[in-house]
């Protein structure tokens, strides 16, 4: 088994619902997300995917987050936009860009601060 990881930063700013108190308040996070993709076997250059290739797909995703107030979004209309959710909504976007590749989506950790973060794995069921 192979694995890359892939690091970003985005900036937004996120209002929480019934959680405490203090995060029901608007506010902003400087967030890093670390993507981790794995898989079996390497491509004809010896790679599993290509670190551009890669780097683009999660560049489309992100740029959809930068500088945005996330409740706003459709996909945050209905879900609180937690680090939780928000590692799981990259991780997902990012699997339907990538599926063709046959590489898959192994976690994504959002990081809302240097001490705080919260990670969507996918599970073989």
């Amino acid at each position: 088994m192979f694995e890359l990881k892939v690091i970003t930063h985005f900036a937004a700013a996120h209002q929480l619902k019934m959680v405490a108190a203090q995060c029901e308040n608007l506010h902003g996070h400087n967030w890093k997300i670390e993507v981790c993709v794995a898989g079996d076997a390497l491509n004809n250059a010896g790679v599993l995917i290509d670190f551009g290739e890669l780097k683009q797909y999660i560049s489309q995703i992100i740029d959809t987050l930068d500088h945005k107030f996330l409740n706003e979004l459709e996909y945050f209309k209905n879900v609180n936009p937690s680090s939780e959710n928000i590692a799981q909504y990259i991780a997902n976007k990012l699997q339907a860009l990538i599926s063709p590749s046959g590489v898959k989506v192994a976690r994504v950790t959002a990081w809302e601060s240097d001490d705080a973060c919260a990670t969507f794995e996918f599970r073989e069921t």
